[in-house]
């Protein structure tokens, strides 16, 4: 058993896809924008999500090294993109909330790019894999799906946190200005049922 969870650990980790997870504040009429250097025939994978900030919208668009779009869309509040690149040079991947006056974004990014090579040397053959092989391979599929769901379970964390925090504000506020107009209201009342009386008063003594 300890040998085979060795192997495994081995072999999980040979794998040259390179990614970068980042999140990052989008302030109000900005534009963020990545870049990095690929070679040609590299495979790079996009997802992308608004955690928190307006309609939870952004503006998101992609170019190649001769400037021109891969992926534009406008307003989204998260989607994916894949692409193969066809030239060397650098990628430009960049966020927009210029069409945003007076609210700021906040966006989760997770950047990867390179090819998924075979974690074992056998898979490249023809030849059938060993039960310890079968084993590992399984383990691997089963941890990208895991790492995986953790982060969309965290994203999806961090924007219903974000939402009951905003939430709690304006009940927060709500309940101040209901409280502020119990007590205006009750002091009206309590000054108008006094102004009664002080002219009832006044009446009385004028008639004596």
């Amino acid at each position: 058993m300890l040998y085979l969870s060795l192997t495994c650990l081995l072999l999980l980790n040979a794998c040259v896809v390179s990614g970068t997870e980042i999140t990052f504040e989008l302030p109000d009429n900005d534009k963020q924008c990545f870049y990095e250097e690929l070679e040609k025939d590299v495979k790079f994978d996009i997802d992308f999500q608004v955690i928190s900030g307006g309609n939870y919208d952004v503006d998101c668009f992609v170019t190649d090294p001769h400037n021109s779009a891969l992926y534009n869309e406008k307003k989204k509040q998260y989607d994916s993109f894949s692409h193969t690149t066809t030239m060397k040079g650098v990628y430009k991947v960049c966020f927009s909330n210029e069409f945003s006056t007076f609210t700021h974004k906040v966006v989760y990014l997770d950047f990867r790019h390179g090819n998924e090579e075979p974690i074992l040397d056998s898979m490249k053959r023809s030849t059938a894999l060993t039960q310890l092989e079968s084993s590992c391979v399984a383990i691997h599929e089963i941890l990208k799906v895991v790492a995986d769901s953790q982060t969309w379970y965290r994203l999806r964390e961090a924007q219903d946190r974000t939402k009951a925090e905003h939430l709690l504000e304006r009940v927060t506020y709500w309940s101040i200005g209901e409280t502020v107009l119990l007590f205006v209201i009750g002091i009206g009342q309590v000054m108008m049922l006094k102004s009664f009386f002080s002219d009832k008063k006044g009446s009385v003594a004028a008639t004596t």
